[in-house]
This record gives C-alpha cells, structure tokens and sequence, in this order.
C-alpha cells in the first residue's frame, strides 16, 4: 500500500470537514495524520489512522516556534517516506510543503484561506509571499476554495505544478440534513465558529445590542480566541446575548437556529455557512470571496460589508420583517443550492483525482 502523511493544525477541522477525503485514503492506503490536538484523535484512528502528535502554535509568528515544526516535519518525513503528503493551513502547507519538496516527496496542498497577511504592506507581505513560493512551488496541485484566493497567489507569482478550484471542503448532506424550519415567531440569530475580531465578533455584538428584544435572540456557538470573554460575559449578564461554548456537533444548534450569521472578514469557503444553509436555515454573511458563493442574496440570504455593524443590523432587520413563512422558503431554497453546488462527495472525488494521478505516475 502507499503511505500518505496528513498534516493540519486541528483535528477538529480534518474530521468535521474533510473526514469522507480521510475515509477514501484509508480505504486505499496507509494515512497517518499529525496534528497538535486531540479533540477528534479517537475518531480519526478509529478509522484507521495512525496519529502522531505534533505541537503548533496555529496564530503565533514567533520563528523559534516555527522552526521547530520544520524540523518536526522533516523529521517525520524521514522515518516514514511516505509516498504522498497532504497539507491543510498555512503552516503546514508552508513547512510541510518546504520539506516534502526538498525531499522530493509528492505533495498535495489546499489554501483554505488567506486571512489578513495579504492586507498588509512592506515587509511582512513581502515575507508571507516568499514563504508561500517556497512552500508551493513543488506542489503537485494546490487546491483553492474561491476564485479571490486563488487570484491572489497568481498575483504574486504563488503557485504549484497544477491547481484546481473546489467549492470549500463541500457539505455532508446526510449528516447535516434538512430541518423543517421552527414555527416559533421567536428569531434566533447564531453566530458560530471562534470568538475573534476577523470573524467579525464585534459587529456580532453590536448587532446584538441594537436589536435582541424578548422575542429576539443573539447565540455565539464557539470558543473565545482572543481576549473578549469579559466582554462576552458583561454582555450575556446584560441579557444582550447567550454563549452556547464550543461543541463537535454544531447540527442540533443549526437546527434550533432561525438565521446563521457569518461576519468574518476573509475566508476560503464558510463552513459555516453551507452547513446552515444545508440544515435549511438562511444566512446573513459578509460579502467576500468564500461567503458570496454560498447565498443567493435575497433569495437564501442577505449579504453585508464586513466590518460595518450598521450593515449587518440593517441585513438582520430585512430578515425580521419577513414573515415566518418566508424565512422557510429561505431556508428551503438554501438547502436546493447546497444540494446542486455543495455535495461533498464532488469535493472528495475531486481530490481522490489528483492523488490517483499522482500514483499512477509513479508507476504506484
């Protein structure tokens, strides 16, 4: 069988987004996995995988640190030789991606979002982009999850040997299945995912000051990241919103939810998002690459520009003035465009392609 080494920086993201990708590998090779947490550890080898724990610091920029995770990944390239190494997130797409290229390992990569690095100016951009070359220029196919990013890296002159376009990691359809739309003319708006300012907490928060009422309701279903639980707290004690903490099933809150709001600033493809609207609930999300793709504006949802709270209340009121009804043929309507755009299946055939073709090559 031919080895293939997994590296991502949650255990969480690997299970919950790309498990039916993980699953195909298992059934056709031998997958070890190495990541820094062991929130979805047990399933994963339950599986089949082998997991090998490997410290990162997902947000740090402090190069002592990051040295030490090359060296952890070549290290392990070097006691397993595997025949294929597959990389998620920036880190691990950068080092891992810089070891298996020296080692003259093939190699798969996904951008699953830029964040803020290419906002910036001088130095640092400068720096970001030629750690990216030196990451990806072996790859044997880069994917991306919106045409923004995948513009981005031919910009700067970012690329691999081949790149490919999926719709973000997909939506499982049966896992996150349809749900009738509550009855209730109660309005419960979900903000799910970490508690950070990129993921638009403060305009979230904002939102929920102006319009929670009795029969109005702001939910955060996600850990703090960054230093706003005091903030938070003060909030919920005010009545103003409710923290549901964080959670491996999201598909029970999805349900009891009226709208799924998503206020980040950059993402490759929402998660979030598509498994709301594949529970058949609407969203209200930002108007950037790797939201836009995944709601018809007023048809499965309403758009805002990030970063503008006034925006976001405004596109919570247009939702509170519709009729319950209404908000059921939202939700409706958005499960129909997760069925003929977001299968998951289309993503892991899609990836199954590549690493096909890359053994075939090899004379595998």
């Amino acid at each position: 069988m031919n080895r293939v080494l997994i590296l991502c920086n949650f255990s969480g993201g690997l299970y919950d987004f790309r498990n039916e990708f993980v699953r195909a590998l298992i059934e056709e090779n031998e997958v070890y996995i190495s990541l820094p947490d062991d929130v979805r550890t047990k399933e994963l080898a339950e599986e089949g995988a082998h997991i090998i724990r490997t410290p990162i610091h997902r947000r740090g920029v402090n190069p002592l640190e990051d040295v030490k995770l090359y060296r952890a990944y070549r290290r392990l390239m070097r006691e397993l030789k595997p025949d294929l190494v597959v990389t998620y997130t920036i880190k691990p797409n950068i080092y891992g991606g810089f070891c298996a290229g020296r080692m003259k390992i093939p190699y798969i990569a996904t951008i699953t979002g830029l964040g803020g690095a290419f906002d910036r100016n001088g130095m640092f951009v400068r720096l970001i982009v030629a750690m990216y070359r030196a990451g990806l220029r072996g790859a044997e196919c880069v994917f991306f999850q919106n045409r923004e990013n995948r513009k981005i890296f031919r910009s700067f002159g970012i690329k691999g040997k081949r790149e490919r376009l999926v719709m973000g990691s997909g939506v499982n359809l049966a896992r996150h299945r349809f749900e009738p739309y509550p009855e209730s003319d109660e309005a419960h708006f979900l903000f799910v995912g970490r508690v950070m300012k990129e993921r638009g907490i403060l305009e979230f928060v904002e939102a929920a000051r102006k319009l929670h009422s009795d029969k109005v309701f702001f939910e955060i279903l996600g850990a703090c990241d960054e230093d706003y639980q005091e903030m938070l707290d003060e909030a919920e004690r005010a009545g103003i919103l409710r923290q549901l903490g964080f959670h491996t099933e999201v598909h029970p809150y999805l349900a009891k939810a009226s709208a799924v709001i998503v206020a980040s600033f950059h993402e490759g493809m929402s998660n979030s998002l598509i498994e709301a609207a594949a529970t058949g609930r609407p969203v209200i999300a930002s108007n950037i690459s790797g939201c836009m793709e995944a709601f018809d504006e007023g048809r499965t949802g309403f758009g805002f520009t990030p970063g503008h709270a006034d925006e976001l209340i405004g596109a919570v009121e247009k939702f509170l003035a519709l009729s319950v009804e209404e908000r059921g043929a939202m939700g409706r309507a958005a499960r129909e465009k997760m069925e003929r755009e977001f299968d998951r299946t289309k993503v892991t055939a899609a990836y199954m392609d590549e690493v096909r073709r890359i053994f075939s090559q090899r004379g595998s």
